[in-house]
């Protein structure tokens, strides 16, 4: 039962999104519309309690508020956030929301109901092959809501942004699940649909609790950077206000710092630590446009007046205004050096501008007819999403890898002969180019033209190419197109073709396949087809296999790994003990906490070590259950992991390392300094000799005077190479010891 404390917190929480909604809602009988659907909502959902203690119904009060001020929606969407698990939830059914509050609210309510059922459905199917499809076509039923109404999927982010706000209530085996989802699917989502403030909280949300300690530590030198620095920014700002100010614009200047996961990413990527990373503060130009001026030729003049301030970076300036962002995304970006000596970010960007980086997709219906190309991009992008869902011969697990492949490429810009614009997928080829100007064009393909220059069909576009398709009536599509195509709708049109003569494409993959074999002087074949049928999940048999090799759905570049037998597993050493297999774990019980540990008796530990990301005692893991009942750890920020976990969630269990670990973990530092003569010398010795750690493989290069590599070597646990990593960084001429990823 809710007590006077639930209902008076119920009715603070409810006010604010009153208040939003009134300023939202078009008139009196929308905004008491809002009224009904809380009052229904709050009936419906009354005594039930969330995971925190908090009553139910503050859940879609938050998602509705996230809703109307975060990314702008009106009343029905208001209405639909409030109602979206009756359905799920209680007794009430799509009629009864139909019939108090329309069809439009209804679909809406629906729509949001079969996604949080296809993601409720986890650990319902006990054969692991077939739930992984099930997890897979679960996320396209998801995805479908796209064609339906993009609003429900907006109102899904918001539903999966109050979530990761309260996961700290979750168990730690749905965390990770969850997280991992959020990274796979909903982050690259809410870019693409231009929710930036959503994608950026929800990837610092994932960094928090992926890798707490280069979470704190970025938001610990964020602060201090915030004092050091503020008032240097406020200086780098008054000269720009007082040019502004003679011409004559209304305008706003924000002040930003870059998000901990942005950092943490850049530091990730380019292996280098936080005091390398410069453009940390960023300045952004919010002005109102004056009459007369196109957008664009306003966000130049700025543009010139920054830069007969400062001196700018011309190979950091971003022209986003020109060329819309996929997602809509319009601005102009520069990076300048202020007179304090540090380089600063500028964002130029219009009103309207701006209120589509902020809200994304749900902004370009305030402007649909203003100036720029953002809603071509969007539809255009849109077009490419249903183009896949509307394939009858993907499966599940394709689509959802083609999807977020769609999700996280990004764009480059070409031309027809005759100056029309096109955009592809960076990377994109001239037979990619040909197809997305029609499939007959791509299917009878025999060779290019980029600017003017013959070509073959498999030459790699660069931004702003002019590209003439030469065609033949004889041409048809090729098994080899499929080792060059890049984008999915070119690879869809070409595998259609070739599976129309499936005798010759199991006739074709067959040879491939004993090729490969013959390579690797394998001859026991029928033991390793039954490996290869397990290991891509294949349910129709050896043909199938032979079918999907040859028409390249399956490219065997991964045969090494899936043919991979239980050798001896090189992460993990123990002097004077032979380390053997880890034993079976048997039935395992995903709500309680596997124990990571060893046998030293037997020369055993009880999980798998991830070769991809090869974490060791003291790292964050994610840990899956395999097919044989053993136990497979990976770092939580690996990402292996995000993928094996968006797509076989119920493979998840909560891992904990035991206290004393005897056996020696592979790691990997990287190393940059000064050369001079007794370095290495001088590394060996402390690594060896001062803390007794064994060295499996040394790699170092010089180039005047400076010399970089890498050291392969054996610790317990996280402290030991937190110490070896302060130890070397003592050395003299060393500038940057870091812990790397082993490729």
């Amino acid at each position: 039962m809710l007590t006077e404390e639930d209902y008076a917190l119920i009715e603070r929480e409810f006010a604010g999104l009153r208040e939003s909604s009134r300023k939202r809602c078009a008139d009196e009988a929308q905004y008491q519309l809002v009224l009904k659907a809380f009052e229904f909502a709050n009936e419906a959902h009354k005594g039930v309690r969330r995971r925190s203690g908090e009553p139910y119904i503050l859940h879609p009060i938050a998602v509705a508020k996230i809703v109307v001020d975060e990314i702008g929606l009106g009343c029905k969407s208001i209405c639909a956030a409030l109602l979206h698990d009756v359905v799920e939830d209680t007794d009430f059914t799509v009629e009864d929301i139909q019939r108090l509050f329309g069809d439009k609210i209804a679909s809406l309510v629906d729509g949001l109901t079969k996604i949080k059922t296809a993601l409720d459905n986890d650990n319902k199917n006990k054969n692991q092959a077939n739930h992984v499809s099930l997890q897979a076509e679960n996320f396209r039923r998801i995805l479908v809501t796209l064609n339906d109404d993009v609003r429900i999927v907006l109102i899904k982010l918001a539903d999966r942004l109050h979530n990761v706000r309260t996961i700290q209530f979750m168990p730690e085996y749905k965390r990770d699940k969850i997280l991992s989802e959020t990274m796979y699917l909903f982050i690259p989502l809410a870019h693409r649909l231009g929710l930036y403030s959503i994608k950026s909280e929800m990837e610092n949300i994932w960094l928090k609790y992926r890798e707490p300690a280069a979470f704190d530590s970025i938001e610990k030198q964020l602060g201090k950077i915030m004092e050091e620095r503020d008032s240097l920014i406020d200086n780098f700002i008054d000269p720009i206000r007082q040019e502004l100010d003679k011409a004559g614009y209304k305008y706003t200047i924000l002040k930003r710092l870059k998000t901990p996961y942005s950092i943490w990413k850049k530091m990730t990527a380019k292996n280098i630590p936080f005091e390398q990373i410069y453009d940390i503060y960023a300045v952004r130009i919010i002005f109102e446009p004056k009459p007369g001026f196109s957008e664009r030729e306003q966000c130049w003049y700025i543009f010139s007046v920054i830069t007969g301030l400062y001196k700018y970076k011309p190979d950091r300036t971003r022209d986003w205004v020109d060329k819309t962002k996929a997602n809509g995304y319009e601005a102009l970006h520069l990076t300048v050096m202020s007179r304090s000596g540090k380089w600063v970010e500028v964002q130029i960007r219009s009103q309207r501008m701006n209120a589509i980086a902020e809200r994304g997709i749900a902004a370009h219906w305030l402007y649909k007819d203003a100036e720029g190309g953002a809603d071509n991009e969007i539809e255009h992008w849109l077009q490419q999403v249903r183009e896949i869902l509307e394939n009858p011969d993907i499966d599940a697990m394709q689509f959802l890898d083609e999807f977020h492949q769609e999700l996280v490429t990004s764009s480059i810009y070409v031309f027809t002969p005759m100056g029309e614009s096109k955009s592809l997928a960076k990377g994109a080829t001239a037979l990619d180019f040909a197809y997305s100007i029609h499939s007959e064009v791509g299917s009878h393909a025999i060779a290019a033209k980029v600017n003017q220059r013959l070509v073959p069909l498999s030459q790699v576009l660069t931004n702003g190419d002019q590209v003439e398709i030469i065609t033949s009536d004889s041409g048809r599509p090729k098994r080899e197109w499929l080792d060059f195509l890049q984008t999915n709708r070119a690879r869809n049109v070409v595998m259609d073709y070739l599976k129309s003569d499936k005798k010759n494409s199991i006739k074709e993959g067959m040879a491939l396949l004993d090729k490969k074999l013959d390579e690797r002087n394998i001859t026991e074949r029928s033991r390793v087809i039954k490996k290869l049928i397990d290991y891509y999940r294949i349910s129709g048999g050896k043909d199938e296999l032979y079918n999907k090799i040859g028409v390249g759905v399956i490219d065997l570049s991964d045969l090494d790994k899936a043919l991979k037998t239980n050798a001896e597993r090189r992460s993990v050493q123990m002097w004077g003990v032979k380390l053997l297999n880890p034993v079976r774990n048997g039935n395992i019980n995903k709500k309680n906490e596997f124990l990571l540990q060893e046998d030293i008796d037997q020369g055993t530990i009880s999980f798998n070590i991830a070769e991809c990301c090869s974490p060791i005692p003291g790292d964050s893991v994610v840990a899956f259950i395999e097919d044989d009942g053993t136990v497979t750890i990976h770092k939580k920020s690996c990402p292996v992991a995000i993928d094996l976990a968006s797509k076989e969630g119920h493979r998840i269990v909560s891992a904990k390392w035991s206290k004393h670990f005897m056996m020696s973990y592979l790691a990997r530092i990287s190393l940059e300094g000064i050369d001079r003569v007794g370095v290495l010398s001088d590394l060996t010795r402390v690594i060896s000799l001062v803390l007794g750690v064994n060295m499996r493989k040394l790699h170092i290069e010089t180039h005047d005077e400076i010399f970089e590599g890498f050291i392969d070597l054996y610790v317990h646990n996280t402290d030991d190479l937190d110490k070896l990593i302060r130890a070397l960084s003592k050395v003299k001429g060393i500038e940057r010891v870091k812990r790397v990823e082993i490729n």
